[in-house]
């Protein structure tokens, strides 16, 4: 391991050709992990231009590490004016972390991001979010034998050592649950159920009244989650980006909404996971991967999904109509899914102090396999 920091550089990224090696530099630090999947370099660049929504309320720099002219390591720094707006802490945040088992590069790479945070007056700094707590989020700490779902991070084993030896501490895990949607119906449930289904109903996403029903459910889900940590809301047009993402992918019976005595109440929407259809791909659609994704999204569709999100309005919380409303949005939405030919299932991520939502997944066979951790630190 190298012993000196002379040769060691940490650049800012400040034009394309820039940000094309910031994107591209996952690709040979993961060139042996048969577990990694390498996102598509079109997605990734859309996700840092100006285009990303996130930016009409945030601000970000993203810097590369070289030693000898060789790229070792990237990291990114981000400030989100919603974020302040709510909290009022002078947070700022990290993403984007991805390095070589090299202490030396860790530590300029921390260094830099957050000498550019004290710089704009943040006084303490969580992550990683890619790029924000409704993006891709957390450190994976363990269940790394297995390749990520769409919208998740992979990492190396190493990462969680390297960030906690920079000073960082846990501040909250995120848990992924694998889940059978064929699963049984405990007793308790079905009890539960019948207390409130006269008052309840349950439909599909309404495609002609696309806007009118994203909104619906962005107003859901922003309800749902107000009280989480770190919560910021969804913007209108950052919940409009989940929209295309669902038009181009999904039936509308992938998305069930609730009804209690006539007003939508909770929301849930499933994603194939499209990993599996590019994972051989190398991050790229041309000339002829955009030809493979579209055989392999209409005729060998995914056999693993994802439910990346779900809400059930904070009123309901702690009435009998919480728990039973996220059952039965949950076992609505898998009769779709079987008919697909899904058979394997990731709920994610759900905190890790979330036990009513937990308890819930549990009781349906669903099982803790990956761990995902936000850490946080005085700057």
């Amino acid at each position: 391991m190298p012993d000196d920091t002379h040769d060691l550089t940490v650049c800012e990224v400040t034009d394309r050709k820039q940000l094309a090696h910031f994107i591209r530099f996952p690709r040979t630090l993961y060139k042996d992990d048969p577990n990694w999947v390498c996102p598509l370099f079109f997605e990734q660049k859309e996700r840092f231009s100006i285009k990303n929504p996130f930016f009409q309320h945030a601000r970000w720099q993203a810097w590369i590490a070289h030693r000898n002219n060789r790229p070792v390591g990237r990291i990114c720094a981000q400030i989100d004016d919603l974020h302040l707006k709510k909290f009022q802490d002078s947070t700022g945040h990290f993403g984007c972390l991805e390095a070589e088992d090299d202490p030396q590069v860790f530590s300029a790479l921390f260094e830099t991001a957050q000498s550019w945070l004290r710089a704009a007056g943040m006084t303490r700094v969580t992550g990683p979010f890619n790029l924000s707590i409704n993006e891709e989020c957390g450190l994976q700490i363990d269940g790394f034998d297995t390749p990520p779902r769409i919208m998740m991070v992979h990492g190396r084993p190493y990462y969680g050592r390297a960030v906690e030896a920079a000073g960082f501490k846990k501040a909250v895990d995120l848990i992924a649950y694998h889940q059978h949607p064929d699963f049984a119906v405990p007793k308790v449930m079905r009890r539960l159920v019948r207390r409130v289904a006269d008052r309840v109903r349950i439909r599909p996403l309404n495609r002609s009244r696309l806007a009118d029903e994203l909104e619906l459910m962005r107003d859901i889900f922003n309800d749902a989650w107000s009280e989480n940590w770190g919560m910021v809301p969804f913007t209108a047009a950052e919940f409009d980006e989940v929209g295309k993402v669902m038009s181009l992918l999904i039936d509308d019976d992938f998305v069930q909404i609730a009804e209690v005595d006539g007003e939508a109440a909770a929301m849930i929407i499933c994603l194939p996971n499209i990993n599996e259809s590019i994972r051989d791909l190398n991050g790229r659609l041309l000339p002829l991967g955009w030809l493979k994704l579209l055989w392999r999204l209409k005729v060998r569709y995914p056999k693993s999904a994802r439910i990346p999100l779900m809400g059930v309005r904070k009123r309901y919380h702690h009435t009998p109509f919480g728990p039973a409303l996220s059952y039965m949005i949950t076992d609505t939405l898998r009769y779709p899914v079987l008919a697909r030919g899904i058979r394997d299932m990731e709920m994610s991520w759900i905190l890790e102090h979330n036990s009513g939502m937990r308890n819930i997944i549990e009781s349906l066979g669903g099982v803790a396999y990956k761990t995902y951790r936000l850490y946080e630190k005085a700057l």
